[in-house]
């Protein structure tokens, strides 16, 4: 096994390390082709990667062994790789996240066994103002039905007021669905608003959604998650892989393939996802047309659905 390869991306070289290990396993995906993956989907990773906070889940001895997550960037990390100024606001410091924004950014990054990429709600031209609302969906389970049920319930309630929202496998077992905005307002309100639409999805169906924060108190329900719309909090990227057996993807959707009852949260992967891709356009090309702002879905989201409620 060759202990490392030299490669140029656009100028850049880099040495891609014992390119035979193997990160998964009983896959027998081996971190050579992690890299190609990542350079190869790069294209399609690009419009959600750049000018975002990344944060990094690493797993240099595989997915079989304990993996950690990495916020700071590294010293000894290129200085051809671009990074964004961040506000720790618990200890009132700044740090460099990585703006992964090249090809040559992310294939560095794979040979670091990043194999899942979490990037920010927000951009560096203002942190503090979240251009993306995101709701999780994470079953107490594995029953993705559920889930699928969920998905559909707040896409009706958005679609009340005509408010664009974009659906995604995760990967693992969830879905997440986000609303693109104008970025106008703070977190805190962004927030707010979140935790509005995801108590009207559960007045929908108490016995199949909740949003309990404590996991003991979740029964069997689906987790309408809305915390992650804060400051410093993550969503995984777009077309990144997760640490699960197979090298599945989290992949943008449609809502027709939402509403196939034989969609799974773990349908694609390293080795079928290129084939999708060469059969369909992105379903989120389109998301940062026309898009609302927070007002937008204050006043012709929750007050239509009460309307429609009385």
């Amino acid at each position: 096994m060759a202990e490392e390869k030299k490669i140029s991306i656009n100028n850049k070289e880099i040495v891609l390390s014992l390119p035979g290990k193997e990160l998964f396993p009983e896959a027998g995906i081996t971190k050579s082709d992690v890299n190609d993956y990542y350079s190869k989907i790069w294209k399609h990773v690009q419009p959600y990667a750049e000018d975002r906070p990344m944060v990094l889940q690493r797993f240099p001895d595989g997915i079989n062994e304990e993996g950690f997550f990495q916020k700071k960037v590294p010293v000894y990390f290129p200085a051809w790789i671009d990074t964004i100024e961040v506000d720790v606001k618990q200890d009132n410091t700044k740090e460099d996240y990585i703006n992964c924004n090249s090809e040559e950014t992310i294939v560095y990054l794979s040979n670091q066994a990043c194999l899942t990429l979490h990037v920010w709600l927000s951009k560096k031209q203002d942190l503090n103002k979240p251009d993306r609302m995101v709701f999780d969906l994470d079953p107490a389970d594995d029953d993705f039905e559920k889930v699928r049920k969920a998905a559909l319930v707040l896409k009706e309630l958005l679609d009340s007021g005509n408010i664009p929202c974009f659906p995604m496998t995760t990967g693992s077992r969830g879905l997440h669905v986000t609303i693109p905005l104008k970025a106008e307002n703070d977190f805190d309100e962004v927030r707010d608003i979140a935790r509005q639409i995801a108590q009207k999805v559960v007045e929908k169906d108490k016995k199949l959604f909740t949003t309990e924060t404590q996991k003991n108190k979740r029964k069997n329900r689906v987790f309408i998650d809305y915390l992650r719309n804060a400051y410093g909090q993550t969503t995984v990227l777009p077309y990144s892989l997760r640490a699960l057996d197979e090298a599945p993807v989290a992949v943008p959707l449609s809502w027709d393939e939402v509403n196939d009852k034989d969609l799974g949260a773990r349908k694609y992967n390293i080795k079928n996802i290129f084939r999708r891709l060469s059969q369909k356009q992105d379903p989120w090309g389109k998301m940062h047309k026309d898009v609302p702002g927070l007002e937008d879905i204050r006043e012709k989201v929750l007050a239509q659905w009460k309307t429609a409620a009385k």
